[in-house]
């Protein structure tokens, strides 16, 4: 049965291994995890580090893109808003005429 690893699991050694104070085989052996299994973290971590700073221009960009939305919706709100009223006064059946 294939084991199973935790992703803080596989970030601990992985972090352990870029620290260089100790080699690939002996963090293999001091977590129980085969040493081609460590060089493959690694290599998904190294692979990976580009996506974390990218995610942070993507976080600004999603919450600028939600800002403009918001904005544009409750001009939307008003503007239906204000048609409403008009309607409800132009058809007789506003409630705070009656």
């Amino acid at each position: 049965m294939k084991k199973s690893y935790t992703s803080s699991f596989k970030a601990q050694v992985v972090l352990e291994l870029l620290k260089d104070e100790k080699s690939l085989n002996q963090l293999a052996s001091e977590y129980s995890v085969h040493p081609n299994v460590v060089r493959e973290w690694k290599a998904v971590a190294l692979k990976g580090f580009p996506a974390l700073f990218e995610r942070r221009d993507t976080l600004t960009d999603t919450t600028a893109l939600h800002e403009q939305q918001l904005q544009d919706l409750y001009a939307q709100i008003g503007r239906l808003t204000t048609q409403l009223v008009w309607i409800k006064k132009k058809s007789g059946l506003d409630p705070d005429k009656a």
